[in-house]
């Protein structure tokens, strides 16, 4: 299990991307592409707006309170244990088993905030990663060169503790 400390969180708090008010305003720069959900109000929305991600990666949770508007996905679902704070060895077997056989449905107990990291490192260039910033939108990453050394760089904060 890989735990992120206390130290290094103060990193994870500026959005990895570009940070939109609205789910409105990142649609024209992702139709066509092969785009990532992680979070269960981005995933919402995006369905409720006609698109489709190829994976979604959810908690059934929304800034630490329960979502009642997790999405219905017709697609391959991996359930995966990840608690709060960490990237467990279920959610990295569980992303990559999703990058590898999409459409995917990646649902966590636990939290699945952290995700976006090795969902960068594992995604093929061009892809699109959007995941909520709370209180402030949605955040588009596009995984290009420097998105993966800099998805790299942060997953090295992380401390092994198995």
């Amino acid at each position: 299990m890989l735990y992120l400390p206390d130290e290094k969180r103060k990193y994870f708090k500026a959005p990895f991307g570009t940070l939109y008010r609205d789910i409105s305003d990142v649609l024209p720069l992702i139709r066509g592409s092969l785009l990532y959900s992680v979070g269960d109000v981005v995933t919402y929305r995006l369905i409720e707006k006609g698109i489709i991600p190829d994976i979604a990666v959810i908690d059934g949770h929304t800034m630490r309170s329960p979502c009642d508007r997790s999405p219905l996905i017709q697609a391959r679902r991996f359930h995966v244990k990840n608690p709060a704070g960490t990237l467990s060895g279920e959610l990295l077997e569980g992303l990559l088993e999703a990058v590898t056989h999409m459409p995917a449905l990646v649902c966590v107990d636990g939290e699945e905030d952290l995700a976006v990291i090795p969902l960068v490192i594992m995604a093929p260039m061009g892809a699109i990663v959007l995941y909520g910033q709370p209180g402030e939108g949605v955040v588009l990453r596009t995984v290009d060169a420097g998105a993966k050394e800099k998805a790299n760089e942060m997953f090295r904060y992380f401390e092994d503790r198995s």
